[in-house]
């Protein structure tokens, strides 16, 4: 099995004595882009992996917003604070999807999909049960608008399915996130594992990408 290509290396520190730099953790990830009209807050936390090299905390506090969020993202653990800079992934996307994919999941077996159904990468799935996952990923997103127009928001989150009647280990979960309006699922195998920094260098990389997947492939 190939090894996960290095995206996140290390980067030279600023020459700014006491700046700290700021990426987000994979909850705030989860937070940032788990909406597809994103607020202030979001927006804020979004910019963080808008840029090829993580932002310095000077940078963002620029903003008298983003500094008033800052102890909130911190509170929450949405923010990480780093001593030095990182840079973001710097592959092409369909080189480095199913790499950052498959640490989501506790047996290695992940889809990313777009809202409207296409597979985009799979790994440790076949290509027929990645186009059916992907197909349901879509009929959920539908659903979820249905629901939202009705007022009901429960249905945007996660969606999980068990084969186990006591429910305790979900067979897939599906996970939604959007970028610049373009929605996403991601389509785990047994045990979620989304407190994984894979979270972060695949949302990073679909921001720096700035377009659909599909050109990409």
């Amino acid at each position: 099995m190939s090894s996960i290509p290095p995206s996140s290396s290390r980067a030279r520190p600023s020459n700014g004595l006491f700046d700290s730099w700021l990426t987000l953790t994979p909850q705030g990830v989860l937070q940032a882009f788990g909406s597809a009209e994103p607020n202030e807050l979001q927006l804020a936390l979004q910019s963080l992996l808008r840029k090829e090299l993580a932002v310095s905390k000077s940078e963002w506090s620029i903003s008298t917003r983003h500094n008033a969020y800052l102890e909130q993202a911190r509170d929450q653990q949405w923010v990480q604070v780093l001593s030095a800079p990182v840079n973001g992934p710097d592959t092409r996307l369909s080189d480095f999807i199913r790499h950052v994919i498959a640490p989501l999941s506790g047996e290695r077996r992940a889809v990313l999909a777009s809202e409207s159904g296409f597979c985009l990468d799979r790994v440790g799935v076949e290509q027929d049960e990645a186009e059916a996952l992907s197909a349901a990923a879509a009929d959920f997103s539908e659903y979820a608008r249905r629901q939202a127009r009705r007022g009901w928001q429960g249905a945007s989150r996660y969606v999980s399915f068990f084969d186990d009647p006591q429910l305790l280990l979900p067979s897939w979960s599906f996970v939604p996130i959007w970028v610049d309006g373009a929605g996403y699922w991601i389509i785990i195998g047994d045990e979620p594992l989304l407190n994984n920094l894979a979270l972060v260098e695949l949302v990073w990389g679909i921001c720096l990408a700035g377009k659909r997947f599909l050109p990409d492939f």
